[in-house]
């Protein structure tokens, strides 16, 4: 799942069809580490998301707009200065580099005519946006990098610009045979990995791809290769070649039954056997917003909840370790009760005691069974019973006072992993909001001298079954408690994955309860995919009409209860459930 070079070929050549002689009309930066630009062309208005993201970079075309913060970054408003309505004259992509050059021609402040470009680093966590002007010089950069960082390249201002070479790799648009042939040959490695290590542009996946098409065993070594392998193999990566040049791609998606393992910009036909097959897109920035979309939003909501998560995390472990502890303390108060018989059997049978001895042999009438009661010798057989009858009272006090407090340190566990299982299915900022809401009720979070409670502005998940039953899902426990009390009548029937956090899932009967099978199901997958079961096998789930659910006095928000229920075996793919929002 790379984001190679024959890739950024294909991103490139779409944008060359799309944005050539587009006006910027807009630039703003959603994030820290990302760039929106929406240009005019004579085709229309059209987006261009370009994220430097570490753990996610990207580029592509794209119709979804993103809200930006209400004052702009240094870097955006650096980039309206100089480009705002500047003209994109050219887009190129150096050899089968992870980067493109976007060339805007624009007036400067003397009305002069000149050329800028955005350089855009699409290499991991080494990913940038770069602004330089026409001598190559770097006017400023989304990420600044210092020589404290780099030893190989400073990325500031006022400093050179170019490519840094960290690795010495072929250009794979004109190696010739020879070349190919000797650079294969003397590493000795499995012929993929010398593959995708010899030429520039080539990923992991498409150095097996090549080596299928050329019928050899990726993981062999190239010291096993014949003559006619080699071949084989250049007339497989020269064919590849062409199309790149030719413009001639084929963005797909590899899935292994209903799972995407791998994409690419031509086609992987490793992946047509069994349950492996491909989905054809039109364009590689349909399959990068495809791809990409969901996994980007998690990435940034992720980042974004970090501290939410931290607060929960650290408050789990304090709440983990107390209840260990009390556990523990529990297990050293399970002797209370045989104290107590040894003080009642002492008192009982006290009279045949010696002073001196050391032990009593006794009856005990509870179970007809002999037992030896241990005795202090400088202690008389009333006074040994009087000590057992002491420290079984202490611990009868202790074991009950802990009862109390394990319920309620368990109850506090159940009710962060709840929380945890929440930030886990966040999509927005907006649901981060109630979270942290309910966060500051418990007292895990102070509110502000003054300030009032939050407004919120997050809804449930709302689905449609396949049979037209409206199906919602709370994403925290607030919205569970709204759905399942506020919301459900008594005959909707309602969902949760048995013994593990998760939603409550409510489907709505609009009547006597009566669903059909495939609703079941479906609303079953829901819970078991909003859980901490989710990409489990199968998950349990237990379902019954809302009138059998109740809330104990007093308990956490969204925990109920529940005597009669059914059960089903589920897994959690949800994909074709229809989604309304």
């Amino acid at each position: 799942m790379a984001f190679d070079g024959v890739t950024i070929a294909n991103v490139v050549q779409e944008m060359n069809q799309e944005l050539i002689g587009g006006r910027l009309y807009k630039i703003a930066q959603p994030e820290n580490d990302e760039l929106l630009l929406t240009i005019k062309t004579s085709n229309g208005q059209k987006r261009l998301f370009i994220s430097a993201g570490a753990s996610l970079p990207l580029i592509y075309l794209t119709n979804t707009n993103k809200p930006s913060p209400m004052t702009a970054p240094n870097f955006c408003m650096l980039l309206r200065k100089h480009l705002q309505n500047g003209r994109i004259v050219s887009i190129t992509q150096p050899g089968l580099e992870r980067i493109i050059h976007i060339e805007v021609e624009h007036l400067d402040e003397m009305g002069d005519l000149c050329r800028k470009t955005l350089v855009v680093e699409i290499m991991g966590k080494h990913s940038n946006i770069i602004f330089c002007n026409e001598e190559h010089m770097i006017i400023d950069s989304i990420k600044h990098v210092s020589a404290a960082v780099s030893s190989v390249r400073e990325v500031l201002p006022g400093k050179p610009y170019f490519v840094a070479q960290t690795q010495d790799k072929l250009d794979a648009l004109t190696v010739e045979y020879p070349a190919f042939r000797e650079a294969l040959s003397s590493k000795p490695q499995p012929t993929f990995k010398a593959l995708y290590g010899s030429f520039e542009g080539i990923s992991p996946i498409l150095a097996q791809e090549l080596c299928f098409q050329a019928g050899i065993d990726g993981e062999q070594p190239t010291a096993a290769l014949d003559e006619a392998a080699y071949q084989k193999l250049f007339t497989a990566f020269k064919t590849m070649v062409q199309s790149i040049q030719a413009g001639d791609f084929t963005p797909n998606i590899a899935y292994t039954g209903t799972q995407p393992v791998d994409f690419a910009a031509i086609p992987l036909t490793m992946y047509t056997t069994g349950t492996d097959h491909t989905v054809a897109y039109d364009s590689m920035s349909q399959l990068l917003e495809s791809y990409y979309a969901e996994k980007n939003t998690i990435t940034r909501i992720r980042q974004k909840s970090s501290d939410l998560r931290r607060i929960v995390q650290t408050a789990l472990e304090r709440n983990v370790k107390k209840y260990d502890l009390q556990l523990r303390q529990m297990k050293d108060t399970e002797k209370r009760e045989t104290y107590r018989i040894y003080g009642e059997l002492l008192n009982t049978y006290g009279y045949s005691a010696q002073p001196g001895d050391k032990s009593l042999e006794a009856i005990n009438y509870y179970t007809n069974e002999p037992v030896t009661i241990p005795l202090d010798p400088t202690l008389t057989a009333l006074e040994n019973a009087k000590k057992y009858f002491d420290k079984y009272n202490k611990m009868k006090r202790t074991y009950e006072a802990l009862s109390e407090l394990t319920k309620e340190v368990k109850e506090e566990i159940d009710h962060l992993e709840t929380i945890s299982a929440a930030l886990d299915i966040a999509l927005q900022e907006e649901d981060l909001v109630e979270i942290k809401e309910e966060l500051t009720e418990s007292g895990y979070i102070r509110r502000k001298g003054g300030s009032k409670k939050t407004k919120i502005t997050s809804k449930p998940f709302h689905y449609i079954s396949s049979d037209g039953f409206h199906i919602y899902v709370g994403k925290n426990n607030y919205q569970n408690e709204e759905l399942t009390f506020k919301f459900a009548t008594g005959n909707d029937w309602w969902f949760h994955a048995k013994g593990i956090p998760g939603s409550h899932v409510i489907v709505k009967t609009e009547g006597d309860g009566e669903m059909p099978d495939r609703t079941f199901e479906e609303a079953g997958r829901l819970a078991a995919y909003y859980s901490k079961g989710r990409g489990q096998e199968k998950v349990e789930i237990d379902y019954i009409q809302k009138k059998h659910v109740k809330k104990p006095g007093g308990a956490k928000p969204g925990f109920v209860v529940y005597y009669t229920n059914y059960s089903l075996m589920i897994d959690s793919n949800i994909e074709g459930i229809e989604q309304v929002n």
